[in-house]
């Protein structure tokens, strides 16, 4: 095996054997639940403590020739210091662009993360039987925890989060060391897949020399991208909870399911708030409907004059244990919306949406795919300046902290899972399905409750023209619908319209095409030909409504040319120009929606072909905007204005929301 993965294949690629064991699939295709558990997102309450490990962890990077020195050496039991150097290293960050070091940039292997830190005192007092959870947002791409050197959990998966309560390996007034090894090697199975290279001709390279090769399209960066976090609960405590909502003429169904663990009695109740406080309907028990009547629904930016609106679902759980009475309180943020598709057409709330948004990347100098508050405020002004009412989280699920924003603000989301890059036959058989049928547990789990995700995306430009796709595909989604019946399902294609396997198992058609760049590059004349043909022949095969997920054009910043040519800023706003004549003819039919390719410029492989990354965003990496950025900017507000919903027609109108947000 690559030495890169020895270390993961001695030892048999840790937990991979249970969840393969776990995922079964019953007669009749409708396969069985593999995760046990909630995972509501962190938030305080009277019940519930947060206390936030961002800053500065301890940082090694095991450079032995097999990457196994960690394991054989056993640093996790002991401070990461007293084993050998390291250096500070900042979480949430990637750890590839943080030192001057180009080796370490493009380093894979295991490396080494560690935390001390002193827990309050009062979580560890016995009476209060007061559990205590270790929450890692995202850490890419297998992880394995320590805490005061006992193995506590192992992850699979780079852009989900994963947690295991630590309570019981705490003492009072002792530190807790925190130990998290990452490995950032993919593999034909893994989410997205890649593949370990050997250099075998030692009159070209080192002797044991190797490269990581990918067939995605971004810098595969690495380490603790998210916060990590310790939060509390009561012993006894809801465990998860899961909302669905529905509209029967002028009321608004809520139906609710409440899972609790720690005890098998206790009672439930809970209370429906509007945004401003008022108590609009009360329930008790796990289970069961709450009305309201004229609700506010949660609408798309621009749909309405109050976008984004929220209802706050407190759920309270009191039980006794040992004589005392415990309570847990949890707030879930609720949006009253539907969804439908029909044969031409996306409906939200019953009217027809159009989706005319982005694709986006979690990209940033230095900080690589670490989030980043600032960069996140100004990425979510930028859209709505824009009037971009949409975005696929291209390609991989976004941090919880942008979903949470995009639920306040009224942003739709195409949820997509890190299924790109999946090019080989190898990447389609069962080992990859089970890891591909968790990953998609996983992140339904997480935002099955988010008004603004209206669509799950299983997968990026696949090779679905194999054969074996068509039963993954079709496998994968039917999964996907048995967790979750209430959205629609698709994957992003540009295969060919005819020999597509899974397009057949699609709710929406999905479609990436970048006619004059990557096909007939520089024929602009071209692009309303091949685009009228590329949307005709999908929709007479498939009969389903169509988005086009991606189009574009690189567009180095300050490069100009007239006539436009390729790589300058008048090229890339011409592509988009042929693109959207095709658009306004389309879109009365049954294209349902337009996403750039791409918000921003983002780092990439390097390679002959991108220079410092791709260049097709409409905005620099630094957020500073190309001449295609205003093009859009017009286009989307007059597409906001013509659909009537809008109480004012003025091009760069905005609403008041509960975020202050000014147009200028």
């Amino acid at each position: 095996p690559p030495s890169a993965l020895r270390a993961l294949d001695e030892r048999g690629w840790p937990g991979m054997a249970l969840l393969a064991a776990a995922l079964c699939l019953v007669l009749g295709g409708r396969p069985a639940l593999a995760l046990e558990g909630g995972l509501l997102y962190p938030r305080e309450s009277p019940s519930r403590e947060l206390k936030d490990l961002s800053g500065l962890w301890s940082f090694r990077a095991d450079w032995s020739e097999p990457r196994d020195a960690g394991f054989v050496q056993r640093w996790y039991q002991q401070p990461l210091r007293q084993s050998g150097p390291v250096i500070d290293m900042p979480v949430p960050a990637s750890f590839n662009e943080i030192t001057q070091d180009p080796n370490l940039r493009k380093y894979v292997g295991w490396v080494w993360y560690e935390k001390e830190v002193v827990p309050p005192a009062r979580w560890l007092q016995k009476e209060t039987g007061t559990r205590v959870v270790l929450r890692i947002g995202s850490a890419h791409y297998y992880s394995i925890v320590w805490v005061n050197g006992v193995q506590v959990t192992e992850h699979e998966g780079g852009h989900l989060p994963f947690e295991v309560e630590i309570g019981s390996l705490l003492q009072p007034m002792e530190l807790c060391r925190i130990t998290v090894a990452i490995n950032n090697t993919l593999t034909p199975h893994t989410l997205p897949p890649g593949t370990i290279q050997y250099l075998k001709d030692e009159s070209m390279y080192p002797k044991g020399y190797f490269v990581q090769n990918t067939r995605f399209d971004f810098f595969n960066y690495a380490g603790i991208h998210r916060p990590v976090i310790l939060y509390t609960t009561p012993s006894a405590y809801i465990d998860d909870i899961t909302v669905t909502t529905d509209l029967a003429d002028n009321i608004g169904l809520l139906q609710y399911l409440v899972s609790v663990r720690g005890s098998p009695h206790y009672a439930l109740t809970l209370t429906l708030r509007n945004r401003e406080g008022v108590v609009v309907a009360t329930a008790n028990g796990s289970a069961g409907e709450l009305k309201v009547l004229e609700p506010n629904l949660w609408w798309p930016y621009l749909m309405n004059e109050q976008p984004g609106y929220l209802y706050y679902l407190e759920v309270t759980l009191t039980t006794t244990m040992n004589g005392e009475v415990l309570e847990d309180k949890y707030t879930q943020p609720v949006g009253f919306r539907t969804v439908e598709v029909t044969s031409t057409q996306f409906l939200i709330n019953g009217k027809p949406f159009y989706f005319h948004g982005v694709n986006k990347h979690e990209d940033a100098d230095i900080r690589g795919k670490g989030l980043d508050w600032p960069l996140i405020v100004k990425d979510f002004n930028l859209l709505r300046w824009l009037g971009a009412n949409a975005f696929r989280t291209s390609h991989y699920p976004y941090a919880e902290e942008v979903m949470e924003l995009c639920d306040a603000y009224g942003i739709v989301v195409i949820d997509e899972c890190p299924g790109v890059g999946m090019r080989d036959s190898a990447n389609f058989g069962n080992k990859s399905l089970q890891h591909h049928l968790i990953v998609m547990e996983e992140l339904i789990r997480r935002d099955k409750n988010r008004p603004s995700v209206v669509m799950w995306s299983v997968a990026n430009e696949p090779a679905s023209e194999l054969a074996p796709a068509a039963y993954y595909f079709k496998t994968v989604i039917a999964h996907t619908k048995a967790m979750d019946p209430t959205r629609p399902v698709t994957f992003i294609s540009n295969a060919h319209y005819a020999r597509d396997q899974g397009a057949p198992y699609v709710d929406v058609v999905c479609v990436n095409s970048y006619f004059s760049w990557y096909h007939d590059p520089g024929h602009l004349e071209v692009i309303q030909l091949q685009l009228n043909s590329q949307f005709e022949n999908w929709y007479k095969t498939h009969q389903k409504p169509i988005i086009q997920s991606e189009y574009g054009a690189d567009a180095v910043a300050g490069l100009h040319s007239d006539p436009p040519l390729m790589f300058t800023e008048e090229y890339q706003a011409a592509v988009l120009k042929e693109y959207h004549t095709v658009f306004d003819q389309k879109r009365k039919e049954y294209v349902i929606g337009e996403l750039i390719w791409n918000f921003a410029d983002f780092m990439t492989e390097q390679g002959i072909s991108r220079v410092l990354g791709n260049k097709k965003g409409i905005f620099t990496r630094q957020r500073q905007p190309k001449s295609a950025a205003f093009l859009l900017k017009e286009r989307y507000w007059k597409l906001a204005n013509e659909s009537g919903f809008l109480s004012s027609k003025q091009n760069g109108v905005c609403f008041p929301q509960h975020q202050a947000f000014k147009c200028t």
